[in-house]
């Protein structure tokens, strides 16, 4: 892990923004080099300094958490993503893991959370709120089953689940293709040799089954 670790903080209460800034930098490594009150600004930091963790409410004016770090994987801003939320259901905790946040910190436990969660984002690792943890076990229950029930899914390579993932969010080959750096003809090759693994048939069956599981594809 890095000595100093740089994070910008996005969210539209200042109070606790400032709240949060006074608990993580009582650890001297920790540094907040930024702070926004919308997902715009929140964004538009993310590119100006590079921080190399982004705190983020989901619930936020102009573009919401999720929105956010959508863009930054479409801009290709390697910045690793935690949120920051009252959300406790299991659809947003979902949501939040499979577009690629690394953490999921629910705010009533932000104080006892939230250096934990930094420290273990920053070192690779995932982090959520320990109170969320029936949430992981039912999502890795039922990538478990998927994997039972449909076999192919073993087989398919590295890329070939970036490119399933994808789909599951309804993205076109050529959006894939630049996001992954490759042409459109190798995102037409792995949608048709994972069709093959999966056994799917039909124009729209691999969109279909990605839409589907979402959750345990990602």
């Amino acid at each position: 892990m890095k000595n100093e670790i740089r994070i910008l903080i996005a969210d539209d209460h200042p109070i606790f923004r400032q709240g949060l800034r006074q608990v993580i930098e009582k650890d001297s490594r920790l540094k907040i080099i930024a702070e926004a009150d919308d997902g715009d600004t929140a964004l538009e930091q993310i590119r100006q300094h590079r921080p190399d963790i982004a705190l983020l409410d989901i619930d936020m004016p102009s573009r919401d958490g999720f929105a956010v770090l959508r863009s930054m994987r479409e801009q290709r801003l390697e910045v690793e993503v935690i949120f920051l939320t009252m959300h406790k259901d299991e659809m947003h905790f979902n949501e939040a893991l499979n577009i690629g946040a690394k953490g999921y910190v629910l705010k009533d436990s932000a104080a006892a959370d939230v250096v934990n969660c930094i420290k273990a984002v920053a070192a690779g690792q995932n982090y959520i709120s320990p109170a969320l943890s029936t949430h992981l076990l039912n999502r890795s229950r039922r990538a478990s089953e998927l994997v039972e029930q449909q076999s192919g899914l073993s087989d398919l390579t590295g890329a070939e689940r970036r490119v399933l993932a994808l789909l599951a969010d309804l993205k076109t080959n050529k959006e894939i293709a630049s996001q992954l750096g490759v042409s459109v003809r190798t995102i037409e090759n792995h949608r048709a040799n994972i069709c093959v693994k999966l056994d799917l048939r039909g124009a729209h069956a691999l969109v279909k089954f990605a839409v589907q599981h979402k959750s345990e594809l990602a």
